[in-house]
């Protein structure tokens, strides 16, 4: 079976012996951007691997030019994913210990460059741990592969595609950060506060119940609705803090079936860098 949004960790366990799976612990830190690997060397889900936001999901930083997550460029995802060993029939799992933005992070990166067999752990590693699964400190032997890219543009949004989305009505912009950095009342990442003007708020956190694991389709499916006026899924753009937070949104949806929103990558922190383009507080 393949699997492509989520899956459960009962699920991840039955499929644990096949040789053409491949698991990617993503746990990481704002703040203490260590903590997530030390974590992963503590224990881990058996034959996980450790992928750094900051050195592995995430390119060259240039101030005043991008933000604080850009996107890896293609050659180095192309080496990256051949180092892992990824393939054509290979079936990624990602998992994190934050409810997945982390995972979900990978997840996207993975669909964006032609490989959509992958999905995230609902519940992730605090799911994995209160089954009392295995949990393993040694390290997966990878096997080299050859992976070439298939980029798919029409996943991706730019400053300028934003921009033109402020005066099309059709278009929705979801941010997914908290409401309070949305309002602009609680700014601890970047040097300004607000939001992009027309944004709607959808803190990522809305997309899960209290124990960490998603919410059920249709609640989903009805909190996207309405935060869209039932656009279509192309007509949809997310951003957050620095294009991590809005993939879980973007999963969610692909979860409920509203296929097809794209992710402002650069999001707040790459917006800020113009100091003509306009913001919003409150």
């Amino acid at each position: 079976m393949t699997y492509k949004t989520l899956l459960t960790c009962q699920e991840l366990d039955s499929i644990t012996n096949s040789t053409d799976l491949l698991i990617v612990d993503c746990r990481f830190n704002l703040v203490n951007t260590s903590l997530g690997e030390s974590e992963y060397d503590s224990g881990h889900i058996p034959d996980a691997i450790y992928a750094h936001l900051d050195n592995d999901l995430s390119g060259a930083i240039i101030p005043g030019k991008t933000g604080r997550h850009p996107l890896p460029e293609v050659d180095e995802l192309n080496r990256l994913f051949s180092s892992w060993g990824i393939n054509e029939s290979t079936q990624v799992v990602a998992y994190d210990d934050a409810g997945g933005p982390f995972a979900a992070r990978l997840w996207w990166m993975l669909r964006w460059i032609g490989h959509d067999k992958v999905a995230v752990l609902d519940g992730g590693w605090k799911q994995w741990v209160t089954e009392a699964r295995d949990v393993s400190q040694s390290e997966k032997t990878l096997i080299q592969s050859n992976f070439v890219s298939k980029i798919n543009p029409t996943m991706l949004a730019n400053a300028d595609d934003v921009i033109v989305a402020l005066d099309n009505r059709i278009v929705s912009l979801l941010d997914a950060r908290t409401y309070d950095r949305f309002c602009g009342e609680n700014e601890m990442l970047d040097a300004k506060a607000g939001h992009i003007p027309g944004a709607i708020s959808a803190p990522f956190i809305d997309n899960l119940y209290d124990h960490g694991e998603f919410k059920d389709k249709r609640e989903l499916a009805a909190l996207y609705k309405e935060k869209t006026a039932n656009n279509k899924g192309e007509d949809i753009v997310v951003y957050c803090g620095s294009g991590v937070t809005a993939a879980h949104d973007i999963l969610a949806m692909e979860y409920c079936g509203i296929s097809g929103a794209k992710l402002y990558a650069g999001s707040w922190s790459h917006w800020i860098t113009d100091d003509s383009r306009p913001i919003s507080t409150g």
